[in-house]
This record gives structure tokens, C-alpha cells and sequence, in this order.
């Protein structure tokens, strides 16, 4: 399915360093870039891989279709990436549990995977988790756990983050309840 698309439109694709901001990007051609580019996080697990490479694909046959004065995640985005979608669903070839979490997100679209809780649980189930690192939800209130090098204490849920107190400068943020933290 991605080979097709690779085939289908000139695009550089690459397979980058993991980001912690996002999972993939996408750039039309512009000034000195002849070609669209797309990049995927190379430490995707094969089902996130393929979510984030169709949604990336979607960016591309969006821009391809309806130029550029349109909304990054607007209904022609979602309309072409649930045509992406659909053909990786009915092919038989993906986990039960990612397939019902797929179905469930075509009808309510959010503008990233990770935006969508639900399918970022089972895309993560699928994660070869090697460290000791765990979701920031299954932590207790009051816990302490340390992000990116900061030491902080889990607070109040709010929606789909959590409140939490960095220890050094005393700062509130929100935190993704499926951040990958490290408990204390």
C-alpha cells in the first residue's frame, strides 16, 4: 500500500530520528524544494508507522487535489484520508483491536492519531516498550516521575492531560495522559 503511494507521487520520503513532537510531517514544494516531502519517526512501531504514513499521504493528495488554501486537518484532508485508510482496513491484515480502533476513528476524524486517545492506546500496545518507561495515565495521583530529563508530580486529570508541577521551578503543565515517563 505504501509502495504504491511511493510509486504513484514523486515525493522524498524519509525515515527520521524519533521526534517527541510528532510522529510525521508533510511539505509541498516550496522555494527551493523541487519535490513534496514526507517524514515518519523510524521508532514507530509498523501499525503506527503505517497510520501516521497514510496520514502524511493524506497532506500530499489533499494539497494535490485542493491546492493550498485549505485547512491542514479540514473535511478535504479528512475526506482523503479515510479513503487512505479504508483500503488498509479491509485488507484483513491488522490486528482486531487496531482495525475496531480505526473504524471507530473514521467517524469522528481528529487531526492526528495521537489527538485521537483511544487509537493511540492500541497503537502503543503494539510498542516494543524496552525501557522502563510507562504511560504517565497509569501512574497514581501525587506520583513523581521524570519527561525529557524534568522531574515532576502527577496532578488533576483534565480531558486527556494531566496537570502536573515540574519539582525544580515549582511550574504547572499539561502532560499527554500517553506520555512515556520514567516513575520515580
Amino acid at each position: 500500500m505504501v509502495t504504491e503511494l511511493l510509486l504513484k507521487h514523486p515525493v522524498k520520503f524519509t525515515i527520521s530520528k524519533p521526534r517527541s513532537t510528532k510522529l510525521g510531517d508533510y511539505r509541498p514544494p516550496f522555494g527551493n524544494r523541487k519535490f513534496h516531502e514526507i517524514s515518519v519517526n523510524g521508532n514507530s512501531n509498523k501499525y503506527q508507522f503505517l497510520v501516521t504514513t497514510l496520514h502524511e499521504f493524506a497532506h500530499l493528495e489533499t494539497f494535490l487535489n485542493y491546492g493550498s488554501r485549505v485547512k491542514p486537518h479540514g473535511e478535504e484532508w479528512k475526506k482523503t484520508f479515510r479513503e487512505l485508510l479504508w483500503p488498509a482496513i479491509e485488507t484483513g491484515l491488522l490486528p482486531k483491536d487496531i482495525e475496531d480502533g480505526l473504524m471507530k476513528s473514521l467517524t469522528g476524524l481528529k487531526a492526528a492519531t495521537c489527538s485521537d486517545i483511544h487509537l493511540s492506546r492500541i497503537l502503543r500496545n503494539y510498542d516494543e516498550n524496552t525501557t522502563d518507561e510507562v504511560m504517565l495515565e497509569s501512574l497514581v495521583k501525587n506520583s513523581t516521575f521524570v519527561l525529557q530529563g524534568r522531574t515532576f508530580v502527577k496532578g488533576e486529570k483534565r480531558r486527556t492531560r494531566f496537570l502536573c508541577t515540574e519539582v525544580n521551578s515549582q511550574r504547572q503543565f499539561v502532560i499527554n495522559s500517553l506520555a512515556l515517563v520514567k516513575a520515580v
